[in-house]
């Protein structure tokens, strides 16, 4: 009895040497208290990616104007004594036999029959002239000649061209008789031609030429 009893007292013994072991290995940690004024270890920051900035574009010139040096000169205006080229025609023309006096006269534009370019309507206004107050034709006016022409479809200031649009015109107005005239050949020497038809039969009664000078 007394050897189980020494048994007991040896497990009992044993028993509380691995309690004691398993509480000493069981402890806490020991929990470290911050002191104050202690800093804490800080996260190192890492840098902002930067964009680089993009360079200004120097600003375009704008087109170079270069002043048109290759521009035609204005095309020459030739001026010409028309008055010193008609007056003896027209002389001529108001004593040529078979002329009524007190007729009814239709003045054509002169037209332009040169090589060149040249002031047709000049030519015409100053053939008018010499034939205002010659003392034998009465001449159509310019308002009735413009309606005449008009009603062909042409401008005051267009020539009728030809003797038949002439002639036809004439009829159209009342007049007796048509002064055709041309100016022909080189523009800087031109020459004048008139013709004086009657309007009933379409004669030419009587033609003149005479050469016209430049100023």
């Amino acid at each position: 009895m007394i050897k189980n009893m020494s048994r007991y007292a040896l497990v009992t013994a044993f028993a509380l040497f691995l309690a004691g072991c398993v509480t000493r290995t069981e402890q806490p940690a020991p929990v470290e208290e911050a002191k104050p004024g202690t800093e804490q270890p800080t996260q190192p920051t890492q840098p902002q990616p930067t964009v680089p900035s993009v360079p200004t574009l120097p600003s375009q010139p704008g087109p170079i104007e270069h002043q048109d040096q290759t521009s035609q000169p204005a095309p020459r205006v030739r001026h010409y004594d028309w008055n010193g080229a008609m007056q003896p025609m027209v002389g001529k023309m108001l004593q040529a036999q078979g002329v009524t006096a007190g007729s009814v006269l239709l003045v054509d534009s002169v037209n332009n029959r040169t090589n060149g370019s040249l002031n047709a309507g000049e030519a015409t206004e100053t053939l008018r002239n010499a034939l205002a107050n010659n003392g034998k034709f009465t001449l159509v006016s310019a308002q009735q000649l413009a309606v005449a022409k008009q009603q062909l479809g042409l401008s005051p200031q267009d020539s009728l061209g030809t003797r038949s649009k002439a002639m036809g015109i004439a009829r159209n107005v009342g007049a007796q008789y048509v002064l055709y005239s041309n100016a022909t050949g080189n523009v800087n020497t031109p020459a004048l031609q008139m013709q004086l038809m009657l309007v009933q039969t379409g004669e030419i009664i009587w033609s003149g030429k005479g050469a016209v000078t430049q100023l």
